[in-house]
């Protein structure tokens, strides 16, 4: 034990609390504890993705969190997000303060949480680890799952930031909805399936947005092409 966590409340007020006083904050509604800056000369690029799972910006202060908070936004089982959520504080062996903030909060529609720290493989020092390995050792301890995530798959992100783009609710247009979810009740190949409802023009926006929101779905880790088969998903 020993470790305590600095967040932002409901309110605006900066708190910080022991680890076992907050294992039911609403961390996917928490603001950032960082503020994402930009500046001269940086490596990294920040900005804010529009997510559809919480209605709202998210921060990322690089493509690779960026990445990751787009497949955050993607996952069905995922229906809270948040961007540096909290700071963590402990002591090292030396007795030397150190703190944390990881890179997102998700909550799943189990009621279980994920922490998320983005880092390349290939920058991860051994101060880094240690940190990561001490987060790890705090989300246990609250019963919450810790991932340390690098490069996604290249394909799954081609594939998912094109469906990404047609995710607003703009796109949710009837009758052609409910034509595609009828056309696509058996498996069928993307384009054949686009053709029977209408225009293709009119009707493939539509469908990636019902791809987007898994109503109908398709296996993300190969190259999506007209001949992709479509199988009928979830209804939300």
């Amino acid at each position: 034990m020993g470790f305590e966590v600095g967040y932002i409340d409901a309110g605006g007020s900066e708190l910080r609390r022991p680890l076992a006083d907050v294992w039911a904050v609403r961390f996917e509604d928490a603001a950032p504890v960082r503020r994402f800056k930009p500046y001269k000369g940086q490596r990294h690029l920040p900005g804010l993705w529009w997510s559809s799972t919480v209605g709202g910006h998210i921060g990322y202060e690089s493509w690779l969190e960026r990445d990751h908070v787009m497949l955050l936004d993607f996952d069905p089982a995922v229906v809270g997000i948040s961007s540096q959520p909290f700071w963590l504080f402990w002591a090292s062996e030396t007795g030397r303060g150190v703190s944390h903030a990881p890179d997102y909060f998700a909550r799943r529609d189990d009621g279980g949480a994920t922490v998320v720290d983005c880092r390349p493989v290939d920058r991860r020092g051994s101060r880094d680890w240690a940190k990561f390995e001490e987060t790890r050792a705090t989300c246990a301890q609250v019963g919450w799952e810790f991932r340390l995530v690098g490069a996604p798959d290249a394909v799954v992100v081609r594939n998912v930031r094109w469906l990404a783009g047609y995710r607003t609710p703009r796109h949710r247009v009837e009758p052609v909805a409910s034509g595609l979810r009828e056309v696509f009740a058996e498996p069928l190949a993307l384009m054949d399936g686009a053709a029977a409802v209408g225009d293709p023009v009119a009707v493939l926006p539509v469908l990636f947005h019902l791809l987007w929101s898994h109503e109908l779905v398709v296996d993300v880790s190969v190259p999506l092409h007209a001949g992709t088969l479509v199988s009928p998903g979830a209804v939300r």
